[in-house]
């Protein structure tokens, strides 16, 4: 019944038109209101066969509110409203670039700035009196380490992890077809690879949970016969250990028997009868070392493709356990991906999603430094994931050591949405995380394809940009002190105070204890995640 409310006030519409109609036989006057709602039976047409936005699609007529709404917001907002951007998922300022690149149009804006330029936390680039003018903003890194036979040139910006059951049939095909387009990569998030991303063409990055989505056995156990089916795929370009998710580091999961569709057991490899469970730990290994062992037997299953891994940085000792195994096995990750805890999903405890994992640039920092500390940092590549939407998150992530960035939430605003925060409910407004085909509909795969790739691309542009106006030739020239910002009022520090690069080799030669690295890699060991002695 709930499906049909959304199509409530277009049936009313219908329903007095031909009432009115009828009356004005007997009332000539009640004409004039039957042509009034014969006008908005129309408008309500239209928006159902029309394809750029999905709200009138899956809301005929009603949807219309919510533009006028949007329209007038930004004054009520000013005059009316005294809040913290800060406290909504995210500012309707920064919806509304992401939807102008998306739809490549105009994004620039009157009347400067409208960030709180005065306030304490508020963050720059420098810039040079002598610009560059960067011609080719398609830029790349080659992700692949001395073991690696296969590496991937891959883009600076890329789809970050989004599985397919949590993203709708259409949202998925739309990413995917976009990234094709756009020759960038598209993270199949845990939930293995669907009919949804192969179709579209698009390089991937196939990710490994917990639960071996698509490459396990009947118990849920690591199958390497699947793994390396899947790997062999051209498609595939890299493979992604997931360890832990910025939004909910420590937790597992369960989808109910119930929301299982025969496509979603499809791309899992899972039975539509069961729960279906993702632990809250690995199974194929439980120790640093077994962990280096593992990815060397995802190398050769795949081939020799780039193989890394996923975490939210949280006991920073037992990263630099991870980092041990590899100096003690000569076996190192060709890519490691940090995620912040900024990042979102629609499935984390509100504890969780707050206090839990440590925020992105706290957790890149201290990734890149460690392995700078032990001289392993040119032999693995950096990815930084949470809440990376515009130009400059992408180049103060390259500044603090990221060799490129992967997003979500800004892909996800690309398809149409809203925040709406209904993903949980299987009601989204736009049809983006929804398992319902009726609400999907309104996702239209071709038009959204389009916005993903204008997104990207146009963001790409502005990225080169920002890079020629610091004096750059590429992004990834970008460095800590190129980043500033404002401790407090007539005070303000370089990102190079604050963050530093640490020596290459400091952790060898035990030379430099700033910032505790030292006293942490002295209690860690590659035999195991538990400490020496507490601490973390």
């Amino acid at each position: 019944m709930s499906q049909w409310i959304r199509f409530l006030t277009f049936a009313l519409c219908v329903a007095f038109t031909l009432i009115f109609a009828i009356a004005a036989v007997w009332v000539s006057w009640l004409g004039l209101l039957a042509l009034v709602f014969a006008g908005l039976t129309l408008v309500g047409v239209r928006d159902m066969l029309q394809t750029k936005h999905a709200i009138l699609r899956n809301y005929p007529v009603i949807g219309h509110i919510r533009f006028m709404l949007e329209d007038i917001r930004p004054e009520i907002r000013q005059y009316f409203v005294e809040s913290d951007e800060d406290e909504v998922p995210f500012s309707r300022e920064g919806r509304a670039i992401v939807y102008q690149r998306a739809k490549n149009v105009e994004d620039k804006r009157p009347f400067g700035t409208k960030q709180r330029v005065n306030a304490a936390g508020y963050q720059w680039l420098t810039h040079s009196i002598q610009p560059r003018r960067i011609e080719n903003k398609d830029f790349r890194v080659k992700i692949g380490g001395p073991a690696c036979t296969q590496p991937y040139n891959a883009s600076v910006y890329n789809i970050s992890a989004m599985s397919f059951g949590a993203l709708s049939a259409n949202a998925i095909s739309a990413l995917n077809k976009g990234a094709k387009k756009g020759g960038f990569a598209h993270d199949t998030g845990e939930g293995g690879i669907s009919r949804y991303h192969r179709e579209g063409g698009g390089d991937l990055i196939f990710e490994i949970g917990t639960g071996y989505f698509g490459v396990r056995d009947d118990e849920g156990n690591f199958d390497p016969e699947k793994f390396a089916k899947v790997a062999a795929d051209d498609q595939v370009k890299m493979i992604e250990i997931k360890l832990s998710q910025g939004a909910k580091p420590g937790q597992g999961g369960m989808l109910p028997a119930s929301k299982i569709s025969p496509e979603i057991a499809e791309a899992r490899g899972v039975p539509m009868d069961k729960d279906c469970i993702s632990p809250a730990s690995h199974s194929a290994f439980s120790t640093p070392l077994e962990m280096m062992a593992f990815i060397q037997q995802l190398r050769e299953l795949s081939g020799g493709k780039p193989v890394g891994f996923k975490l939210c940085i949280g006991h920073r000792r037992e990263f630099m356990c991870i980092v041990r195994a590899m100096l003690e096995t000569d076996i190192t990750p060709d890519f490691i991906v940090i995620d912040g805890k900024e990042g979102g999903t629609g499935a984390a405890p509100l504890e969780f999603a707050n206090h839990m994992g440590m925020p992105l640039v706290e957790g890149l920092t201290f990734a890149h430094n460690t392995l700078r500390g032990v001289n392993l940092r040119d032999r693995i590549a950096i990815g930084a994931s949470g809440k990376l939407i515009h130009a400059f998150d992408i180049a103060k992530a390259l500044a603090l050591g990221a060799d490129w960035v992967n997003s979500a939430r800004g892909f996800m605003f690309a398809v149409g949405c809203i925040q709406a925060q209904a993903c949980h409910t299987n009601h989204c407004p736009t049809g983006v995380a929804t398992q319902d085909p009726r609400r999907q509909r309104a996702l239209v795969v071709p038009d959204k394809a389009e916005r993903v790739y204008y997104f990207h691309k146009n963001t790409l542009k502005a990225l080169g940009d920002m890079a020629g106006a610091a004096g750059l030739d590429h992004p990834s020239s970008f460095l800590p002190h190129h980043l500033m910002m404002r401790e407090k009022e007539r005070n303000m520090v370089t990102g190079e105070e604050i963050y530093p690069y640490m020596p290459e080799g400091f952790l060898l030669r035990e030379d430099d204890d700033r910032f505790g690295y030292l006293q942490r890699w002295r209690r860690a060991a590659s035999a195991s995640f538990a400490p020496f002695d507490q601490g973390v």
